[in-house]
């Protein structure tokens, strides 16, 4: 599978998250935005840099702080003899890390709006396109710690996925303790996969089939989400959890979905959609209620 050197290179560097890292692939591969919510520490910006330099993407990090501005993202016309001349912002890349992101205010958190869902944006009444491919991995603390601002629900909607990293298990742990510091491995990676390779795995996963058996489960998940939580799943998080259905499948070696490739993706999909009064992630409850067919 022309992907598998991209999940081992990364797998050498963030050291035993296999399934996150598919994850966070399969987000991709699927054309989402990817939001990692985790303790500071855990390798979320390390994991976005290493996807970046293996996919051959242009990488920039911006990090997100509570003075940050929209202009300061987007980028801002300067006048000079000539007129005014546009000089872009960060955002002008094939994959932005938009770091701690819910440490800046709502109003800058508004700026990826555009851009996450259109793939442009407008500066001074004028459009200006993104580069494509062009994805958002936005990386977020617990809400509980100090000067965080929660991301409002129209902004976790259009992150196509979320996942989180967690601590390592021991043995991976003392892997990290013995190895080479991660940020000088960062500097040893190269691209593992050519521009050519990646446009045509695009087209293979928008490829994969989906049986009408298949989109019955997934409109029965739907539908029961809208009848069992007050904020049931919106057309376009049906739309995310099928297109990440198909990423998973392609990493499976598959041409066609089954119901486990959407319950492998489930989680990251919808847990940050939904709300429960009640224990344990909304997606559990999906999976226990909704018979598959």
């Amino acid at each position: 599978m022309p992907i598998r050197p991209v999940i081992d290179q990364v797998s050498s560097v963030i050291l035993g998250k296999d399934e996150e890292i598919r994850l966070a692939l399969a987000c991709m591969l699927g054309r989402g935005h990817l939001l990692i919510e985790d303790l500071p520490g855990v390798g979320k910006t390390t994991l976005a840099h290493a996807l970046a330099i293996s996919l051959g993407l242009d990488f920039r990090r911006i990090q997100f702080t509570s003075d940050m501005l929209p202009a300061d993202l987007i980028g801002v016309s300067v006048y000079n003899s000539g007129g005014f001349e546009f000089h872009p912002g960060p955002i002008f890349s094939n994959l932005i890390l938009a770091d701690e992101i819910n440490r800046t205010t709502p109003k800058t958190q508004s700026a990826l709006l555009e851009a996450m869902e259109e793939g442009q944006v407008t500066v001074e009444g004028k459009t200006r396109p993104l580069p494509d491919p062009f994805f958002v991995i936005a990386t977020q603390n617990p809400l509980e710690q100090y000067g965080t601002f929660p991301l409002p629900e129209s902004q976790l909607d259009r992150f196509a996925m979320r996942i989180s990293l967690g601590y390592p298990d021991m043995e991976a742990e003392r892997d990290l303790l013995l190895g080479r510091p991660r940020r000088e491995m960062l500097s040893g990676l190269a691209r593992a996969i050519e521009s050519e390779e990646l446009l045509l795995i695009f087209g293979k996963v928008r490829q994969v089939h989906a049986s009408a058996a298949l989109l019955d489960y997934v409109q029965a998940l739907i539908g029961y989400s809208r009848s069992a939580f007050s904020n049931g799943l919106s057309p376009r998080a049906g739309l995310a959890l099928l297109s990440m259905a198909r990423a998973w499948a392609y990493l499976e070696g598959r041409e066609m979905i089954l119901p486990e490739d959407v319950r492998a993706v489930l989680p990251g999909v919808v847990d940050h959609r939904l709300y429960s009064a009640k224990e344990g992630a909304p997606s559990e409850m999906l999976l226990a209620e909704v018979p598959i067919p």
